[in-house]
């Protein structure tokens, strides 16, 4: 499977947070899979950070690809045409990390790990819990 991870999860996965479907620590570590970060989820946690709402135990932008790598996780750019999606996405949500992903997750032809039931909304396949 091709797994875009949320930036939630990948935190959580990280960090050993209990919220953390074992499904998808599973599906993170299982090597026949194909891991990936956005860098979206880099500027949503640094951004995140720099405002107060993320504490972490480095400087984002050392610890997230630090950890990415660490976990051997793929890193995913921002391409035109992922972006280009955002223009037919119905509002289903508001945040622009997410709907970025959502974009990313459909234009790749990626599976989506989220929790976020709003995010389920979206016509993406999304990680079984």
């Amino acid at each position: 499977m091709r797994i875009l991870l949320d930036t939630h999860i990948f935190l959580w996965f990280i960090s050993g947070d209990a919220r953390l479907p074992v499904s998808y620590r599973d599906a993170i570590r299982d090597r026949n899979n194909e891991i990936t970060l956005s860098v979206v989820s880099l500027w949503e946690t640094i951004i995140k950070h720099q405002i107060g709402k993320l504490p972490l135990p480095q400087p984002p932008e050392i610890y997230v690809p630090h950890q990415r790598q660490r976990h051997m996780i793929g890193s995913l750019a921002v391409d035109e045409a992922s972006v280009a999606r955002l223009a037919a996405l119905p509002p289903y949500h508001r945040d622009p990390f997410d709907r970025l992903l959502i974009c990313q997750a459909l234009q790749h032809g990626m599976i989506f790990a989220t929790v976020d039931e709003a995010l389920k909304m979206y016509p993406v396949q999304v990680l079984v819990a």
